[in-house]
């Protein structure tokens, strides 16, 4: 492929080189980095609104931890988020509505309720995921996430060449979504930073990140405030990684990232209106 072309999720367009904006909003009890503060609906419903007030193109709801915790079964799943992208389609009618998951049952349901993208995290471990968006209509994320099972942390993971591997793996996702019937303007692709990888995986792919780039795929990138940030800076906390995160998207951005979800939108606005400039 040559360079990326539009992107197009639900009934927004992205230019060729425009940025767009994930806004994370969790609704787990036991998130790394809200601690449940959204886990209510109300409380949910709240920082979508904060988030499209501080320029989220795209708001991305979850209802299952990333890392290793309790159970969370399908129908606990779809309790969490259904209702909420519901009311947030309702409330924000041009909001690009995206959910995190892993499950073809939850994409189903998702995107009746009215969400437009669907992130797969997991990379592919429900390969009916993708058929799922195809039926609605929707786009998909394909991630690489090492090929472990969800919610685990592998132990001494190891690649011959990381990067080498993180584009063969999505690259064949988006190919195989495409095959299913995906929108091919509807598909990014994600390294998915510390899933199935340590802090020098991640670390490489975050160097090389115009690799990935160069497939012709628009390419999203989930670096805010994780471990590979807090290590990288002598092991700081979660609510100390924020100037990291924002160098590191700031890298992304040079490279020719196009979506970035962080927690924080208000400032990779400013960030990302900053390097479009200086490019």
């Amino acid at each position: 492929m040559t360079a990326p072309g539009a992107l197009k999720l639900g009934t927004r367009t992205f230019a060729p080189g425009e940025f767009a904006i994930m806004a994370v909003v969790n609704r787990t009890p036991d998130s790394f980095y809200d601690q449940g503060r959204t886990y209510g609906f109300g409380a949910a419903l709240e920082a979508v609104d904060r988030a499209v007030e501080g320029g989220a193109d795209i708001v991305d709801i979850g209802g299952v931890k990333a890392g290793p915790g309790d159970d969370v079964g399908p129908e606990e799943e779809i309790r969490r988020v259904a209702d909420l992208v519901e009311a947030v389609r309702e409330r924000h009618p041009g909001l690009v509505i995206s959910v995190d998951t892993w499950r073809a049952e939850v994409g189903d349901v998702v995107a009746r309720a009215g969400a437009d993208l669907l992130n797969d995290t997991w990379g592919g471990v429900d390969p009916a995921l993708a058929k799922v968006a195809a039926r609605h209509g929707a786009g998909l994320v394909c991630a690489h996430a090492g090929r472990v099972t969800p919610r685990t942390r592998p132990h001494r993971i190891a690649y011959d060449d990381v990067v080498a591997d993180v584009i063969s793996y999505t690259v064949d996702l988006a190919e195989r979504a495409v095959a299913e019937g995906v929108a091919r303007e509807s598909i990014l692709i994600d390294p998915a930073h510390d899933f199935g990888k340590n802090t020098f995986h991640s670390l490489e792919v975050s160097r090389r990140l115009d690799e990935m780039v160069a497939t012709g795929w628009p390419v999203l990138v989930a670096v805010s405030n994780k471990d590979f940030v807090g290590e990288t800076l002598g092991g700081l906390p979660v609510q100390e990684r924020h100037a990291g995160t924002i160098a590191t998207l700031a890298v992304s951005a040079l490279q020719g990232a196009r979506v970035f979800r962080v927690h924080d939108p208000v400032s990779t606005r400013l960030a990302l209106a900053e390097i479009a400039r200086l490019a």
